[in-house]
């Protein structure tokens, strides 16, 4: 005898706080789950008469998909009993395949929501601009994950680049994105397939802007007002260029009880690691300098993060963040005129400059990958491309 039965799966709740709903079917003591890709908050299920409640949206449209697939599911079953066929998970799924509409927009903007909720401020950010540039250009109309098919991703791909005039290595961002949602929608079993599966996204190649020895110790050098905030920043980017490319969100954030005199302690914010960097005499000179004013073990040691009220609270570390990385990146512009470079640099190019001097001294690239907090080697190896004129133009002293 079979049985099929309508389960609300308590114990796979979601980052929302909704459940799965699946159908149980029971049969020769053997149990299979077909998912319906309908996802219910608890307090809008009703478990006596297993339908969502009518506070639940499009609740009449939900309950009617539901009763049906339940009938497709009872009709394939009693098919396949009949002709004596294996019941197969993927057998009673090809039966009664074909999922309610579920809106990208209303799917992506819950993402969105839980990024706040969990303090990614800059993930959200991002993802709060791509949502409007989607919502403007349906001009006010909702998009299911149905209708969001290969025509359209490749329509909104020309808006991008024609109406909006966006470069391809931002629309690489954006879209890539979107390719995170429809991953997100297949796990979670609300869709079964992506168009992203048969289109390529396009990424430019951009040179990485960083500072030979010779031009960083021009900037090392540059006479500068001690204690404005121009001669903090140069002391600042000097030192990550000497301390693993230390990210200025990083490095704004250190304490003094996180130098040991020859050691820093570094939770890196992007990765969510721990990391102790042992400093060189260049570096350990510049913290020197500051800790003849102040050495206190819960205090910053550079400025920068002296006004942010409080640094715990997610939104206010990256309001924070933002501003001080804005500041020291408009110093950093006048601090290179003023040195006779003529090279864009900003903090991040201090990543640049620490990755191509290390493996320019030798040092193996699987340490220098681990010093930067790098996921993967393939991002260090980009640097070891790049080193490359260099030791061959090193090597044309030997024709001197």
């Amino acid at each position: 005898m079979a049985s099929v039965a309508l389960i609300l799966k308590k114990n796979k709740i979601n980052s929302k706080g909704e459940l799965p709903l699946y159908i149980r079917i029971i049969q020769a003591r053997r149990t299979k789950y077909i998912s319906l890709g309908v996802w219910v908050e608890l307090q809008h299920w009703d478990s006596s008469k297993l339908r969502v409640k009518s506070g639940h949206k499009n609740s009449g449209y939900v309950n009617a998909f539901i009763a049906k697939k339940v009938a497709d599911t009872e009709e394939s079953l009693l098919h396949t009993l009949f002709h004596n066929n294996q019941m197969t998970t993927s057998v009673l799924k090809e039966a009664i395949y074909g999922k309610i509409p579920v809106s990208f927009i209303d799917y992506m903007q819950k993402d969105i929501n839980g990024l706040f909720e969990r303090g990614k401020i800059g993930t959200y950010d991002k993802y709060k601009s791509t949502l409007c540039k989607l919502k403007g250009y349906l001009k006010g109309k909702d998009l299911s994950f149905h209708e969001f098919d290969l025509k359209f991703l490749m329509l909104f791909e020309e808006y991008l680049r024609n109406k909006l005039s966006n470069s391809t290595n931002t629309i690489h961002g954006t879209l890539k994105i979107f390719r995170k949602i429809f991953n997100d929608a297949i796990r979670e079993e609300i869709i079964s397939c992506t168009p992203f599966s048969k289109h390529k996204l396009h990424w430019e190649k951009t040179s990485k802007e960083y500072l030979t020895s010779e031009e960083l110790k021009l900037i090392e050098d540059l006479k500068l007002k001690p204690d404005t905030m121009m001669f903090h920043h140069r002391n600042m980017y000097v030192f990550a260029c000497y301390s693993a490319g230390i990210r200025i969100s990083d490095l704004l954030k250190l304490k003094w009880k996180d130098f040991t005199g020859t050691h820093i302690n570094v939770f890196l914010q992007k990765t969510k690691e721990h990391l102790s960097i042992k400093l060189p005499i260049k570096a350990i000179e510049i913290i020197q300098y500051y800790k003849q004013y102040d050495s206190v073990l819960d205090n910053y040691i550079f400025p920068g993060f002296d006004n942010c009220v409080d640094c715990n609270n997610p939104k206010e570390y990256f309001k924070s963040k933002s501003r001080a990385t804005a500041y020291a990146n408009k110093n950093l512009k006048d601090i290179a005129r003023l040195s006779g470079l003529s090279k864009e640099i900003s903090f991040h190019t201090s990543r640049h400059t620490f990755a191509t001097l290390a493996l320019t001294k030798g040092i193996r690239i699987e340490l220098v990958s681990k010093l930067m907090g790098h996921s993967s080697i393939k991002t260090t190896q980009i640097y070891a491309k790049i080193i490359n004129p260099e030791l061959d133009n090193a090597m044309h002293n030997f024709d001197n």
